[in-house]
Parts: C-alpha cells; sequence; structure tokens
C-alpha cells in the first residue's frame, strides 16, 4: 500500500518536519512504501497536481497551515476528482480547531487533530484491513518522541535551513498562541539531543538547525547542558533557539559568551513592554529582564540576537507600539514586527469581540482592528514593518543606520518618518523601490535629519554600505 506524505512550504529554503516524523512513525509500525513530497506556494499547481496523481497513492496526508491552507484544499479537492478511490487525511495546526470546517468537505475522508504519529498509523492499519476512515481523529501525544531521531534521511539533500524538534509543549499560556492549548513539555534529555544534533554533522553543506521547540530553555539545566555540548568543535553547524530571555542564568550567559560568532542564533519574543497587555496575554514575563538580557547577549558580540515584537495586543495602542519598537531596538540585531493573528483554538480568538478585535476571516486571521488601533494605524505600522525589512533586517544599512540613530532619540520615528518621505518623494510601492534606488531615498531623507556638518560622514558610511552590498557603481552621495 502506497502512502503519501504532501507539505506546500512558503519557499525553497524551507523544509517540512511534520512529514518525516509521520514517516518515521510509519517506517516503525512496518509500512515501508511511504514517500514524502515537498512542493512550495511558488510551485506550478497543475505540476504539483500531477506529481500527486502520478504517486497513485492508495492514502495522501497533507500537511496543514495557515499559510497553506488555501492552496491545500484546492490541491485536494482537485486530487479527489481525478483519484476518486484514494483517501486523503488533513492534520496540522491549521486543522486542528474548529474542525467541522474540514470534516463537512466530502473530499476530505479524515482530519487528524494534534499530533498525528499514532493517527497515521492507525490510517494506515484501517485502510490495510479494508475498513471504513473516521471523518475525525484526535491524535494522542507521540509515546516514542524522546527516542526519535533527525527524521532526515542521509541520502537526501537537505536546504540550507533544517528543523530539529527537541521539546514539544511549552510552559507558558500566551493568550495568542497554539502552544497554550496544550499542557506540559514533554522533551528528550540533553545526551539524547546532542546525539541527533551530531547527526546533521553528516552533510558537508553549510546548515542552520533551526531547533522548533516553543521555548529551548523552559529547563535551564537542560539547556545549558545541550549549549555547553555544543561548544565541541564536533558540531560545525549554525544553531537557532528559541528562547525566554528572562529564563537565563548566570551558566547561561557564561556558557553562551563561549561560542565562536555565528554558531549561535537566539530568537526572543518579548512581543510589548506595555505591563497591561502582557498581564492581559498572560506573558508573565518582565519586559525590562528580557529586554536587559537581551542587551547582555547582544554585548558578547558571538551571538545573533532576535527580537519579536507583535502589533494588534490588547491595550497597545499606536504610541504604546511606538515606545515599545524604541524599548526593543537597541538590544538586538534584528527586531521583527509582526501582526497579531487570531488563530482558532487561542483565548484571544474567544475573546476578540471583548477586546474589539477584529480580523480577517481567512487564513492567517490577521488582526484588522482593535479598540486601540484602527485600520488606518495597524496599515501604517504595516509600512513600518517594510521598511524595516529592508534596511535593518537585511543589513544592507548597517553602518549608515548605526550612524543616524545615534544622532536621533527614536528609532520609530525614524522609520515612520522615512515611510512618508519614500511615500511623498518616490510614490511607488516599497517593493518596487530597486536597492540603488533605496540608498539614494536613504541619503536624500537622512540629509534631512541631520545637520549639515555630519552630511560628509553620513555620505562615506552609506558608501561603505552601498559597495558592502552590491557591486554596481554607487549613486552620487556627496
Amino acid at each position: 500500500m502506497k502512502i503519501e506524505l504532501f507539505a506546500l512550504n512558503g519557499s525553497f529554503a524551507h523544509s517540512n518536519l511534520a512529514i518525516r516524523c509521520l514517516k518515521t512513525a510509519l517506517a516503525k509500525a512496518g509500512y515501508t512504501s511511504v514517500h514524502c513530497t515537498e512542493a512550495t506556494l511558488r510551485d506550478r499547481t497543475a505540476s504539483v497536481l500531477a506529481h500527486l496523481v502520478e504517486a497513485h497513492a492508495a492514502l495522501y496526508a497533507f500537511s496543514c497551515y495557515i499559510w497553506n491552507i488555501n492552496e491545500m484544499l484546492m490541491l485536494a479537492r482537485d486530487l479527489k476528482t481525478v483519484c476518486p478511490n484514494c483517501k486523503i487525511v488533513l492534520g496540522g495546526p491549521e486543522v486542528s480547531f474548529d474542525t467541522a470546517r474540514f470534516t463537512s468537505l466530502d473530499f476530505i475522508d479524515t482530519v487528524v487533530t494534534g499530533e498525528g504519529e499514532h493517527a497515521i498509523v492507525a490510517l494506515a492499519d484501517l485502510l490495510k484491513r479494508g475498513e471504513m476512515l473516521p471523518k475525525l481523529l484526535v491524535g494522542t501525544p507521540d509515546a516514542d518522541f524522546g527516542e526519535r531521531g533527525t527524521h532526515y534521511t542521509p541520502n537526501e539533500q537537505p536546504t540550507s535551513l533544517v528543523y530539529y524538534e527537541s521539546a514539544r509543549g511549552c510552559p507558558f499560556s500566551c493568550a495568542f498562541c497554539l502552544s497554550s492549548t496544550t499542557e506540559g513539555v514533554r522533551a528528550k534529555t540533553a545526551e539524547k539531543t546532542l546525539a541527533d544534533l551530531l547527526e546533521f554533522e553528516k552533510y558537508a553543506e553549510p546548515l542552520t538547525v533551526k531547533l522548533v521547540d516553543r521555548t529551548f530553555n523552559f529547563d535551564r539545566a537542560r539547556a545549558n547542558a545541550i549549549w555547553q555540548g555544543l561548544l565541541s568543535p564536533r558540531y560545525t553547524k549554525c544553531y537557532h533557539f528559541e528562547i525566554a530571555a528572562s529564563l537565563l542564568n548566570e551558566e547561561s550567559f557564561s556558557v553562551l559568551r563561549q561560542f565562536p560568532k555565528g554558531k549561535i542564533r537566539l530568537e526572543i519574543g518579548l512581543q510589548s513592554t506595555n505591563p497591561e497587555t502582557l498581564a492581559t496575554i498572560s506573558r508573565h514575563q518582565s519586559a525590562a529582564a528580557t529586554l536587559a538580557a537581551a542587551q547582555r547577549l547582544k554585548e558578547a558580540g558571538n551571538m545573533h540576537v532576535h527580537l519579536d515584537l507583535i502589533a494588534g495586543l490588547p491595550f497597545e495602542d499606536y504610541h504604546s507600539f511606538a515606545r515599545s519598537f524604541d524599548a526593543a531596538y537597541p538590544h538586538c540585531d534584528v527586531l521583527q514586527l509582526g501582526f497579531l493573528k487570531l488563530l482558532p483554538g487561542t483565548a484571544l480568538r474567544r475573546d476578540a469581540e471583548k477586546y474589539g478585535i477584529l480580523f480577517s476571516a481567512a487564513p492567517p486571521y490577521t488582526v484588522l482592528e482593535t479598540k486601540w488601533l484602527t485600520f488606518a494605524e495597524l496599515n501604517r505600522l504595516h509600512g513600518i514593518s517594510d521598511i524595516l525589512d529592508r534596511l535593518h533586517e537585511k543589513g544592507r544599512f548597517a553602518h549608515t543606520l548605526h550612524f543616524i540613530l545615534s544622532h536621533i532619540t527614536s528609532p520609530f520615528a525614524f522609520y515612520e518618518g522615512f515611510l512618508d518621505y519614500c511615500n511623498k518623494v518616490d510614490g511607488r510601492a516599497l517593493q518596487k523601490i530597486s536597492q540603488r534606488d533605496l540608498f539614494s531615498l536613504v541619503h536624500a531623507y537622512g540629509k534631512t535629519l541631520l545637520v549639515p556638518r555630519l552630511h560628509e560622514e553620513f555620505s562615506r558610511y552609506l558608501e561603505a554600505d552601498f559597495s558592502a552590498a552590491e557591486v554596481r557603481k554607487p549613486p552620487k552621495f556627496r
């Protein structure tokens, strides 16, 4: 019996860990004719469908998320039309809540909620015996999780970014996050995690191994032991961790400072510095403690520190968000400005009316307006997010930004002002402005902020950034 596990990724750089987990579980249960197929949202739908049809599988399992659910459903419908006798199963976070939306679809045979390792084996067993599949199957926690490996096989050619899971669950119950819907954390031991991570050394290519654990350092001793082990020169990859900075202790800082530059990336969810906002979303972590820890990490100079903010949270108006932005900006290498998404199953989704939150009915359910933020203000923040991504996150204006921001008091005001300047002077959508033209706009805008005696030095920094990022002749900056 052939089984096809299908993922639709955001880009070629991504890979899907979920279908690999299912394949491992099926292999352990004795199913050997199992194939993983990964496509991207940029691939032609007709080509992807043709590949699925040509697989001639008895069972197709689709891995569903907010970013791919619409495309997944279109493919599933067409696949069922061409192959009416096949069985199509949907699983993943997007179908694990409000399941009636999916069980009511006549081209879907089964919807699996929660963890899928035991569920996919149970469905394969039913199909093998010729029995009817249930319309809804509630997945149970994977009892073998602690002993599972990396799920990447030696013969595959991984992308530059691979995923690894050392723990499931989260100790926190943030009202916007799906991790709040489950209790407790199950984790592999430090020894098992280090043994697994060593498996990625079988690939000679440079890799970033992103640990998908919601809070990697929920157990300080375990996290410190893993970081201590990764100091060994046997581990040559780059490792990305999502952490709670307020949980770091002195041992954590001591170990992390020892890594060679570029080996460790740390992502920290700040979300807001507004105390009322943090209390409302059940994020019981001190923003001040988080920022102080992030600053210590950044000052070490050997780690990439990434801070997250979320626009659209309760009690955060435009000016409050600007204060959160300004408080976070100096303490990280990258500041990610995200937007609240009201995911089915979360507390904020249930309380949306209470907080006057209007959101898109279609995935990814992005907030449109709140009691505290108008639609126009949120749209303005989207523009600032685009500017931030082009100027700051890509690192192409590093010296220029450092110079400008050392002479003004508010980073938020700088990005907000540059958005207005681009709209007034250029008028094109930001994504249509070339990198060369963007340098020219930054030059012109920067001169409006700086006193004339600083213009020459400012131009030199801009020239240095352009030369580092581009091979073409720079515009005239003087």
